[in-house]
């Protein structure tokens, strides 16, 4: 989030950012990806979470897996058979 999203006017920044994945998402059919407990708690806020690409609430995890790392928990997934 950019500000305190939770309380007027100091949600503007968040709200234009929202507003911003959620056009290129629907008008240019890009991915987006939020990740993070307050990135997600502000699509909440706007009721936003079902106009984006991907929501996770593990921030880290979201850019860990996004950037090629290995993440133990898909890894140990993967191993069962």
């Amino acid at each position: 989030p950019a500000g305190v999203f939770e309380i007027a006017p100091f949600d503007i920044g968040t709200r234009g950012l929202v507003d911003t994945l959620v056009k290129i998402t629907k008008e240019d059919n890009c991915i987006t990806v939020v990740g993070g407990g307050d990135s997600v708690a502000a699509l909440e806020a706007f009721g936003k979470t079902k106009e984006v690409s991907y929501v996770s609430t593990g921030g880290g995890a979201t850019l860990e897996l996004l950037a090629g790392d290995k993440l133990p928990g898909v890894e140990a997934i993967e191993t069962i058979q």
